[in-house]
């Protein structure tokens, strides 16, 4: 299992490194694999306490680690900010532990920051979808320092591009990525 420490999570060579937890982290890959300038998706498992912990392990709940997305991104293509827009326009922010069916801590809404920058920037976006209003509810999601970052298994790797046919596929991850051609059209590869 590759294990990714929060030092590695810097901006290196013109990249930066966006950590997200949204639900399911078959979703959230499949969402950012369609936006440009979005280099690589990583699924994997942040904020816990067990090392090196299998997807057996986080689906029990007592590891503490969160399904988590880790994202390699050219700036100059796409901001954070506008990862940010994409992950809150493409999860419900406003529950706890919980993303449609499936229920657990691992299933929260959490954005782990690279730095401070991030984490102003993330806390500002929170700030505003509540003053708006946004989802009639106010946003739960956690900002918290990135951990370690553990890569899932390999058969998580690109689930929905190589899944498309089964049912949690069609009927939860497709009407997301729709959206999300829909939505963000100029921020499609």
């Amino acid at each position: 299992m590759e294990k990714i420490e929060p030092m590695a999570m810097q901006s290196q060579n013109g990249k930066e490194t966006a950590v997200f937890a949204g639900g399911c982290f078959w979703c959230t890959e499949a969402v950012f694999l369609e936006l440009k300038g979005v280099e690589s998706v990583k699924p994997g498992y942040i904020g816990g306490k067990t090392e090196n912990p299998t997807y057996e392990d986080v689906c029990s709940g007592y590891t503490g680690h969160a399904e988590a997305i880790k994202i390699v991104f050219n700036p100059a293509l796409i901001s954070y900010g506008e990862l940010l827009e994409v992950f809150f326009a493409t999860h419900d922010p406003t529950t706890i532990n919980r993303q449609g069916a499936d229920v657990g801590s691992q299933y929260r809404s959490e954005i782990f920051t690279a730095n401070a920058k991030q984490k102003e920037l993330a806390a500002a976006y929170i700030d505003l979808l509540n003053e708006e209003n946004t989802y009639g509810k106010k946003v739960v999601t956690k900002v918290t320092d990135a951990t370690t970052f553990y890569v899932a298994e390999d058969y998580h790797q690109n689930y929905y591009n190589q899944n498309k046919e089964k049912s949690y596929c069609t009927y939860v991850i497709t009407p997301k990525i729709e959206k999300v051609r829909k939505v963000f059209k100029d921020k499609l590869k």
